[in-house]
C-alpha cells in the first residue's frame, strides 16, 4: 500500500534507521546513537535544570526526575509530567531534554521528566508505579520547584503515551493526586495489535508494525500474554470499558496518520468522548509516528504550535 507522507517529512524518513526489537540489544544501540544525534534547544530564557531522586516506597526502586524550569517565574505555575516514547524497552530523560526546554520556554511551564524503569528488565507495573511515584512527587514536593499541584498534567508519547493514559486510569482508582489534564501523542494502548492500521500500514518511518509484537511482549512479560483476556486496563487502557474511562481528566490526544499506532490511538479517544470527557483529538495528515520531533519542517511546528495551544488552554498560567 502506497503512503503519502508530508514531502519535508519524506526526505527525512529516507534517512531514518529501522530498529528490530528481536534484537533488543542492538535496536538500543540504535535509539542511542539517535538520542545522540538530537539537535539541542537554543532556549532564549534562562532554566534551572535540576535532578533529584524521588523515592517509590513500596513499589519498588527509587525514581530519577528532572525539573525543567524558569529561572525567573511566579511563586506557584502549572506543571507538566513527562513520559518520554521509547516502546517500553527504550529511551531516557536524553530523549526528553528537546521536548522538556521548548515545552517551559514557549508554554510557560514547569516539566517534570520522568527517568521511569525499562521491560524487559523490568516489566508492567514497573513503569506506571515509577510515573505514580513521580507524580506523587510532583504534588507533594513541587512547591518548592513552583509546581502548582492543582495545576499539574501528564504527557506522553507512544509508549509514554500509553503510560500517561494508564497513569490517570489509576490514579483516578486508587484516589491519588488529581491530574488537570492528560496529553496523550500517538499512545500505545492497545496489546491486541488488531487496528487496520496496524495490519495495514507495515513498512513506515520511525515505527513498525513487526516491532509492536516484541514491545508488548517485554512489557507484559510476568504479567499475561498479550491479546489474552489476562492483561489488564492498567497495562493496555484500551481494553477498558466506556464507563471505566467516566470521570478521567481532560484529554488531548494526537495521531498520525502514517503510523501502525494510529487506530489504537483515535479509538481509546473515541472512547473517552463517549464516556463524556472533555476531549480533543489531532490527527495530521502525510506524518509518520512522533513526526513533531523532526526539526526545520513546517508540519512539525505546526504539530508542536497545536500542542503549546492546547497545554496552555488546558493548564492556564
Amino acid at each position: 500500500m502506497d503512503h503519502v507522507l508530508d514531502p519535508e517529512l519524506a526526505a527525512v524518513a529516507r534517512g531514518l534507521p529501522k530498529m528490530d526489537l528481536s534484537d533488543l540489544a542492538s535496536a538500543r544501540e540504535t535509539e542511542q546513537l539517535l538520542v545522540m544525534q538530537l539537535p539541542k534547544y537554543d532556549e532564549r530564557i534562562a532554566l534551572t535544570v535540576q535532578d533529584v531522586v524521588v523515592s517509590a516506597g513500596q513499589h519498588g526502586a527509587d525514581v530519577a526526575v528532572r525539573v525543567y524550569a524558569p529561572a525567573e517565574r511566579p511563586t506557584l505555575a502549572p506543571a507538566l509530567l513527562y513520559l518520554h516514547g521509547g516502546a517500553y524497552v527504550m529511551g531516557g530523560l536524553a530523549m526528553s531534554d528537546f521536548t522538556a526546554r521548548l515545552l517551559v520556554e514557549r508554554a510557560h511551564i514547569t516539566v517534570v521528566a520522568v527517568d521511569y524503569r525499562l521491560a524487559p528488565e523490568h516489566p508492567y507495573p514497573a513503569g506506571l508505579e515509577d510515573s505514580y511515584a513521580a507524580l506523587r512527587w510532583a504534588v507533594d514536593n513541587g512547591a518548592a520547584f513552583g509546581i502548582d499541584p492543582t495545576r499539574l498534567g501528564v504527557l506522553g508519547e507512544s509508549a509514554g503515551g500509553g503510560l500517561a493514559a494508564a497513569l490517570a486510569l489509576l490514579t483516578r482508582d486508587r484516589r491519588g493526586p488529581r491530574l488537570a489534564a492528560q496529553f496523550l501523542d500517538a499512545p500505545t494502548v492497545d496489546d491486541r495489535l488488531d487496528t487496520p492500521s496496524m495490519a495495514m500500514l507495515v513498512d513506515t518511518p520511525m515505527w513498525q508494525a513487526v516491532n509492536s509484537p516484541y514491545s508488548w511482549g517485554y512489557y507484559l512479560e510476568g504479567t499475561a500474554e498479550p491479546g489474552s483476556v489476562d492483561v489488564p486496563i492498567y497495562a493496555a487502557p484500551a481494553r477498558a470499558a466506556v464507563a471505566d474511562l467516566a470521570g478521567l481528566p481532560p484529554a488531548f490526544v494526537t495521531a498520525y496518520q502514517i503510523d501502525p499506532t494510529r487506530d489504537e490511538g483515535l479509538d481509546y479517544a473515541h472512547k473517552l468522548i463517549q464516556a463524556g470527557v472533555p476531549t480533543e483529538v489531532h490527527h495530521y495528515a502525510g506524518a509518520f509516528h512522533l513526526s513533531h520531533v523532526i526539526p526545520g519542517t513546517a508540519i512539525a511546528g505546526r504539530m508542536m504550535a497545536d500542542r503549546i495551544e492546547a497545554i496552555r488552554r488546558l493548564l492556564p498560567a
